[in-house]
């Protein structure tokens, strides 16, 4: 059976539901790493994805903006030593369904809403405040045009809008 549309999942009501160890099969998140790159370079800026409404991630999403961030960023820049890309959100909360037979007769065979817990059909991300981060990128000076890019074709790839933050890491000398 496929995936539901992201639709379904965007907005949450009610708390996150992370105890592991009362679900029987709860899915592993798609997504496997949280870092690549070089961590510990001298870069001269950070790029942040920060998200700018509430609701979830799937862990689908979250994969798939990392891998085209991943792809894009390691394509412009060419050497993987040169960024380091960091996601910082990890998809804690089991995302449930309770199936429901759609064929004639199914109301004579399925009990609705009795017991409905549902099945656990995978795992997202909480946003529960505008300005988390969820992603950061460090950059050299030269290659922070291609660090925005890779953060604006990742941010295609998620439910929510997101935003794109240049920090500077380095205080710039100033000529007098």
């Amino acid at each position: 059976m496929p995936l539901r549309p992201g639709r379904c999942y965007r907005h949450f009501s009610g708390p996150p539901y992370t105890r592991k160890e009362y679900i029987p099969g709860v899915p592993m998140p798609k997504i496997t790493k949280f870092t690549m790159g070089t961590a510990n370079k001298d870069y001269d800026y950070e790029v942040r994805m920060i998200v700018k409404e509430l609701g979830q991630i799937r862990h689908n999403a979250l994969e798939a903006a990392r891998v085209m961030a991943l792809k894009r960023i390691s394509k412009l820049v060419g050497n993987e030593t040169d960024f380091f890309l960091w996601v910082l959100k990890y998809p804690h909360h089991v995302l449930r369904e309770n199936k429901m037979m759609a064929f004639a007769g199914a109301d004579r065979l399925q009990d609705g809403m009795r017991l409905s817990f549902g099945k656990p059909i995978g795992t997202a991300v909480r946003i529960e405040k505008q300005g988390d981060v969820l992603m950061i990128l460090r950059v050299k000076k030269e290659h922070l045009a291609f660090a925005k890019e890779a953060f604006e074709v990742a941010a295609k790839k998620l439910p929510l809008d997101v935003g794109i933050v240049v920090t500077p890491l380095k205080q710039e000398a100033k000529t007098q």
